[in-house]
């Protein structure tokens, strides 16, 4: 796959933080839902955005976590509190809930939340659980709430879904034919890779089938930032996260700069209607072979988080494991 259109740039870089980017912007009047929002880059991204006027909920898995942020988020915000709601990406019926008790319209949805295994683990249904929440739940929520960012489609940037993914993407693509490791060992890096290209194909196909609604998608990478997501690295994942840091892979970023990122998907003019990109570094992000080396490439897109063919098939694969 090659591109034969300039990629989209933005004024923002590596260093940039989310409070850079929404310098002088005022989202008064935007509703915005951020999963994952309890720590690290979730709870920054909805701070950063209630700070510049946003009405955010933080869909979190434990509210007395997200209760805690709401608090602090308040505190830098103006004293305006976030609306905190319960969400587990890996409970069908919970994001079915989330979904349907929502009311009016939607701008912004940020699928920002994530696991990652040490070891194998399923859900009731028995689906791998790194599939199931990062890719699954967040696909599930997106469209149990597509109606109401058809709704808030009518603000003068659209509406935006911002999906969360990460340069462990370039690991792997979608097995088709063992989603759930019912056939081969259970690999837990194998496994979060196939989740984050997921998350990126979600966003090309989203965008095909939304963006007459008013709706766009876009994939973003935070880049490598310490956040409790990392809690249950095996002692080989953090081996292999050391030596990525030590060939210049990357460098970490803060929690403010790694947000940076997710915000430009979510509010710079450069996106507001243009959709099905991966971001990097508040860039869209080249895209490389498949067979491309990642310590050559660390700011690539790989070939197959973009291919639209295999991005409809994962549409439709995953609307039938939901039984949609």
């Amino acid at each position: 796959m090659s591109t034969h259109r300039p990629l989209v740039t933005t004024p923002f870089t590596s260093a940039s933080t989310a409070a850079d980017v929404l310098r002088g912007v005022d989202l008064t009047g935007v509703r915005a839902v951020v999963t994952g929002a309890s720590s690290g880059i979730g709870a920054e991204t909805a701070r950063a955005l209630a700070c510049a006027g946003a009405e955010v909920t933080l869909a979190v898995r434990n509210p007395a976590a997200g209760d805690a942020v709401a608090e602090r988020i308040a505190a830098s915000a103006g004293g305006v509190r976030p609306r905190v709601a319960r969400l587990d990406l890996a409970d069908r019926a919970g994001v079915a809930r989330f979904a349907g008790a929502w009311s009016g319209p939607l701008h912004l949805l940020i699928n920002n939340a994530g696991v990652v295994t040490g070891g194998l683990e399923r859900t009731r249904e028995g689906w791998e659980l790194q599939f199931a929440t990062n890719h699954l739940g967040h696909f599930a929520l997106a469209a149990g709430l597509h109606d109401a960012l058809a709704l808030g489609a009518g603000h003068r940037d659209g509406a935006r879904i911002v999906s969360v993914s990460s340069t462990a993407h370039m690991r792997s693509g979608i097995d088709f034919g063992d989603l759930h490791f019912e056939r081969r060992p259970y690999d837990p890096q194998l496994a979060y890779a196939r989740s984050k290209t997921a998350n990126s194909l979600f966003a090309v196909e989203a965008t095909r089938r939304w963006a007459s609604d008013g709706i766009v998608a876009n994939a973003v990478n935070p880049g490598g930032v310490a956040t409790g997501l990392q809690r249950n690295f095996t002692a080989r994942q953090k081996a292999s996260l050391d030596a990525a840091e030590a060939a210049g892979i990357f460098t970490y970023k803060t929690v403010e700069q790694g947000a940076a990122t997710s915000v430009v998907a979510a509010v710079a003019p450069e996106f507001a209607h243009s959709g099905g990109h991966y971001l990097d570094d508040g860039q869209e992000a080249y895209p490389v072979p498949n067979d491309a080396d990642l310590a050559q490439h660390p700011h690539g897109v790989k070939e197959w988080a973009l291919d639209p063919v295999i991005a409809q098939r994962l549409w439709a694969v995953s609307s039938e494991l939901l039984g949609g």
